[in-house]
């Protein structure tokens, strides 16, 4: 088997405060895996009737919310928080200041079961301040970069937080946005992952397979960027079903020809590598089913937790567990357990997608099937990773 060596020299960063305050990935990887198992412990008992969920959002409505602007928003955080310190040398915040990061996010998400107990303008107020906060935190560094590409990400955030604004309105009983909010956040998160799969792929692809050099298109490249930011457009300002299938079936085709650039067949001899091109074929799945929804040819419900569980799931499954072992110092090969979570994640997403369409009459089995091999995928992840998360590095260096 190919082995994976641990990543390059990082700049020198200053340790501050206790070590799960080290670095940015640390605090937001583990609430990710936290929050990912226990999210869905909630959803599962509340959708099958044990116990209603907060009223604030709604019973889907928290749902949705809490797996795109809790979980996903955690992991992007993480990341990015993390990854500013590589693009400019610049140290970015920890210690205190990422531990009142952290605890912003917390509050968020503890925030809509006190919607008997605090004022409903307040739970938006705590909700919606993160993503600007992380904005902020991460701007300084990123305008003393270099490389203006990456100052991207600060207005990708500011737009994230329209989205949430547009679910809180709702909330707040000022308008009928809460959907239009989410899709928009669903497509910006794959917009994200989308945009920092073509970084780290194909790099991580030519790292660890001798001779292998990806290909990339830059017109390929500008009509990802073209046909994804207009189906966001389109949630936000104007949703039509006809133009929204259009933009998806774009997403899919430009997905399909970056991926086909990028493989090579070797992949599937390194797990924490073919787990991220999976995470991509998920996201070409679920694109061409969304196109097919817009159209009513299948369910959106469908194409959208193709998406969810499928890209964004396996993708940011596979990211955290690469990233956290070379940030913590360790050789970058996936313990045996995680590399069978990869599998059961993909298993997750397949049962969820096309269970209801093989046996509809079994969709509670299939809901609880899936749900249930989440759970164990993400606690297996808590297990295994929290104690590399909450330790030192193994080679002795801060972060």
């Amino acid at each position: 088997m190919l082995k994976v060596h641990s990543e390059p020299p990082k700049p020198e960063l200053k340790q501050e405060g206790p070590v799960i305050l080290a670095l940015g990935f640390r605090p937001f990887f583990m609430s990710a895996a936290l929050s990912a198992l226990i999210l869905m412990l909630i959803w599962l008992g509340a959708w099958s009737g044990a116990y209603p969920l907060p009223a604030y959002y709604g019973g889907i409505g928290w749902h949705s919310h809490e797996m795109l602007f809790g979980y996903a928003v955690a992991i992007i955080a993480g990341f990015l928080l993390t990854a500013v310190r590589n693009w400019t040398g610049v140290t970015p915040p920890t210690g205190t200041p990422l531990g009142l990061l952290f605890l912003l996010w917390l509050a968020g998400r503890v925030a809509p079961f006190l919607s008997g107990v605090i004022p409903p303008a307040l739970i938006a107020i705590i909700d919606l301040a993160f993503l600007p906060a992380v904005a902020l935190a991460i701007m300084p560094a990123l305008w003393k970069g270099e490389q203006k590409v990456n100052r991207v990400f600060v207005p990708l955030l500011l737009v994230m937080a329209v989205a949430n604004l547009y679910v809180h309105l709702q909330s707040l009983g000022l308008t009928n946005t809460a959907i239009r909010g989410a899709d928009a956040m669903l497509y910006l998160v794959a917009f994200l992952i989308t945009l920092l799969g073509g970084r780290v792929i194909p790099f991580f692809t030519e790292a660890v397979i001798p001779g292998h050099s990806s290909k990339r298109n830059s017109r390929v490249e500008l009509a990802t960027v073209i046909s994804l930011g207009g189906l966001i457009a389109v949630q936000f300002v104007y949703p039509n079903a006809l133009l929204s299938s259009i933009l998806a079936f774009a997403v899919a085709v430009t997905q399909i020809l970056r991926v086909t650039g990028w493989y090579n067949r070797q992949i599937w001899q390194i797990p924490i590598l073919w787990v991220l091109f999976t995470g991509m074929f998920w996201l070409v799945i679920g694109f061409t089913m969304t196109g097919l929804a817009y159209l009513g040819f299948t369910g959106l419900n469908l194409a959208k937790h193709a998406i969810t569980v499928g890209g964004i799931g396996v993708l940011t499954y596979g990211m955290m567990a690469r990233v956290a072992l070379g940030h913590t110092g360790r050789e970058i090969q996936s313990n045996p357990l995680i590399n069978g979570c990869f599998i059961l994640l993909n298993l997750a997403a397949l049962f969820r997608v096309f269970g209801p369409v093989l046996l509809p009459g079994q969709y509670t089995m299939w809901v609880h099937l899936s749900g249930g091999i989440w759970i164990i995928s993400f606690l297996l992840f808590a297990v295994i990773y929290v104690p590399m998360l909450t330790q030192p590095r193994v080679d002795g260096k801060p972060g």
